[in-house]
């Protein structure tokens, strides 16, 4: 594959930047379009960075003008489920009109190859686990349903349009660059991991535990936590077939394997050398028991497994950059 000029939309955020890097290490020409609201300019380590937001479609067709595009890969979205439930209709805004927008400009300069960053919430409370792609798509938040509505979007626009695209719905995802150049941060933060680090450093006195009671061995809610930099490789490795020839297409990316939000703070003492305490707290809206992937789907089209996602080397290079971000030393 010789195309190289690769629009990444929402590059400056936790995933986005991450897989910015891996395109940069593996020779591509990355253009960055993020509005800042939720990433982070320090975060874009190389490529054209442009303060744009989606939701100009005059500002997204001058970035198609103005570049030759080969492929998006499209990050930017509100991606809170608890957000979500309480902000219904910004969510439908960002994730399905911004989308809209962003399709219109694709059409209109030729680019019709599309890698879209979905999400396991499309599935809901999940009837069996490890959850197929097969699964019946029932979102029980405003988030997932936005995921699965542009993914029907991005159906009709194949049939109409010719539009190619994978759609690539992964579970938890964790961890942070090895070399912690890059890492997780929001603002403000509601993930797990981050969030069990800012107390190991101090930050914060506990750690809130939302819902001891799910049917799951211990209570807490269980999630494939897939490593930030398995989740880069899989959107330029789905990148890569489909612009080779490979037929549109939804895969899961994940591990297989479940862990809970009491075996993550176990891990994270381990890991951390240090004390979580945790506290009890109600469920949140929005939240199912168990979300655990089957990626056999994406392992028998691309061979693609997960290298980098064990608990404790998602923990170890979460915990190299957590500690970079809130300048504590060992």
């Amino acid at each position: 594959m010789t195309s190289k000029n690769i629009l990444v939309t929402g590059g400056a955020g936790y995933i986005g930047s991450h897989t910015v890097k891996e395109l940069l290490r593996r020779g591509y020409e990355p253009i960055i379009i993020d509005n800042l609201s939720t990433g982070y300019r320090k975060l874009v380590v190389g490529g054209e960075f442009i303060q744009a937001d989606l939701r100009n479609p005059d500002a997204v067709r001058q970035i198609f003008s103005g570049h030759r595009i080969n492929a998006v890969i499209h990050f930017a979205a509100s991606c809170y489920v608890g957000e979500s439930v309480e902000k219904p209709m910004m969510y439908y805004e960002n994730n399905v009109l911004c989308g809209m927008n962003l399709l219109a400009a694709m059409l209109a300069h030729d680019v019709r190859c599309i890698i879209f960053s979905s999400s396991a919430a499309v599935y809901g409370n999940p009837i069996h686990v490890p959850i197929r792609e097969e699964h019946p798509q029932n979102p029980i938040n405003p988030y997932g349903q936005t995921k699965s509505l542009f993914e029907d979007i991005l159906r009709s626009h194949e049939r109409l349009y010719g539009m190619q695209f994978v759609s690539l719905r992964y579970f938890n995802a964790a961890g942070c660059d090895p070399e912690a150049e890059i890492g997780e941060t929001h603002e403000p933060e509601t993930h797990l991991i981050p969030l069990a680090l800012d107390v190991a450093v101090g930050r914060t006195p506990n750690l809130r535990v939302f819902g001891t009671d799910y049917d799951t061995p211990d209570g807490t809610c269980i999630r494939d936590f897939i490593h930030v930099c398995d989740l880069a490789d899989a959107h330029i490795r789905t990148l890569e077939y489909l612009m080779d020839g490979g037929a549109s297409a939804v895969f899961n990316v994940g591990t297989g394997t479940g862990h809970s939000v009491r075996e993550i703070i176990r891990a994270a003492e381990r890991v951390t050398g240090r004390s979580i305490p945790a506290v009890n707290a109600p469920r949140r809206p929005g939240d199912p028991p168990s979300l655990v992937a089957s990626a056999e789907k994406l392992k028998g089209a691309i061979g693609w497994t997960a290298q980098h996602s064990a608990l404790d080397e998602i923990l170890s290079t979460a915990w190299n950059w957590h500690k970079k971000l809130r300048g504590c030393a060992d």
